[in-house]
């Protein structure tokens, strides 16, 4: 095995049970013994070094490409043993400048114009639908879940629904935005639970096909309009606006001038929901695996990134939720619904592609676990009497859209029962 890669792994793996066949077939064991094999192999000395010199790369990469062979246990157990020492270990001097180094060169990573933006939307969500249809909800909510004792993914999304429902405190006739509106699952809900008019806008030529035509489906072509659009294009007044999973793709430099959007598209007695991944642990750079092959130009910020530019906005912030296990119980969910049908994914996009998705979901749910990531909602107002002083409207809210949908046979659960 190549003498760095030994090192690093004689040094993390503390805890565990590891073992690693090297190109030449030689066998390493690293860890203390305890719980179920991991094992893997390399299958060439070049991979060795690489993984050695740039593991957030490269270890995503040498599975994707075959060349990091999974002999026992799964990729999920490798990145889970792997993340569980990395935490309590500081890394090796060279790994910390190539952090300095990617975080020094994050802005322009995460430079979004208008043009790029479509771009890097295209890039992730015009791929095949089916593909996602293998692993999502049939409302394909592509965002995290909110789950409850006992509730399965069909439920966890239908509360999400409701729990933001809730804090926007919707009034039938209202014109509401929903900014990056996926597939539309959640405007067509807001239209047909709250009475709302709803516009909803997606970067992903995919997503707005499969929206309109949902709509139209529906019956809700009057209610709600969608359309290929960025946020800085919108024109118009609204009395809610939400955005659930887009702002990862805005970009550090865009912060401020998505909040000032904010503000001139809200009616001075209007409420903006903003759902969220974030970090726990401080500004930092977006994962070169995940930026490379999933999320081009994506950035998931913390909280303290994002205050300053709402303040400097003229926003208030109302009320703010951190979510912190639940988009981990999300992406079990995917991956697991993911892997049952795999078989599937490789007819349709090929095993390199499923290998690189199998990692994506697997370090995505890891990343939730062991690395600091959790999910924020922060609820924005313009005028301080815009909403009641006490939280307990979203309750009482929460319970008319419950009693509402079991009228209707859709069940679901109270958030926290």
């Amino acid at each position: 095995m190549f003498w760095l890669l030994e090192k690093i792994l004689r040094r993390v793996v503390v805890n565990g049970n590891l073992r690693v066949v090297d190109a030449t077939g030689s066998q390493y064991r690293f860890g203390d013994g305890t719980g179920p094999e991991v094992a893997i192999r390399f299958a060439d000395r070049a991979t060795e070094r690489a993984v050695a010199f740039d593991p957030q790369l490269t270890l995503g990469e040498s599975y994707m490409n075959g060349r990091l062979i999974v002999e026992s246990g799964t990729v999920y157990d490798l990145l889970e043993l792997l993340l569980r020492n990395v935490q309590a270990q500081p890394q090796p001097r060279w790994l910390q400048w190539l952090d300095a180094g990617r975080r020094y060169g994050r802005r322009l990573q995460q430079f979004n114009p208008i043009s790029r933006a479509r771009r890097n939307a295209a890039y992730h969500y015009n791929i095949d639908g089916a593909i996602y249809d293998l692993f999502l909800d049939p409302d394909k909510q592509y965002s995290c879940a909110y789950f409850t004792p006992g509730a399965d993914l069909n439920e966890a999304q239908l509360a999400k629904k409701v729990h933001l429902a809730s804090k926007l405190a919707l009034r039938p006739g209202q014109r509401v935005l929903d900014i990056g509106c996926g597939w539309g699952g959640l405007a067509l809900w807001m239209a047909t639970n709250a009475g709302t008019k709803v516009k909803g806008i997606t970067l992903s030529s995919e997503q707005l096909a499969v929206a309109q035509e949902r709509a139209r489906k529906q019956g809700l072509a009057n209610a709600i309009e969608f359309a290929l659009e960025d946020y800085r294009e919108t024109a118009g007044k609204f009395d809610r606006i939400v955005s659930v999973g887009m702002f990862e793709h805005v970009g550090v430099n865009h912060y401020g001038t998505f909040f000032r959007r904010l503000n001139e598209l809200l009616t001075d007695d209007g409420v903006a929901v903003l759902h969220s991944i974030g970090r726990s642990d401080g500004p930092g750079y977006t994962n070169p695996f995940i930026a490379k092959y999933i999320f081009p130009g994506g950035y998931i910020p913390a909280l303290s990134e994002v205050l300053p530019a709402i303040e400097r906005a003229g926003l208030i912030v109302s009320d703010i939720e951190i979510l912190r296990l639940h988009y981990a119980e999300t992406l079990k969910a995917w991956r697991e619904r993911f892997m049952a049908r795999r078989q599937e994914a490789v007819a349709l996009k090929g095993e390199e592609f499923c290998r690189m998705w199998e990692f994506y979901l697997a370090g995505s749910e890891t990343a939730f676990r062991y690395q600091g990531m959790m999910v924020f909602q922060i609820q924005l107002i313009k005028r301080i009497d815009a909403l009641p002083i006490v939280r307990d409207y979203m309750l009482e809210e929460e319970r008319r859209y419950y009693e509402a949908t079991r009228s209707r046979s859709e069940p679901t659960r109270l958030a926290g029962e």
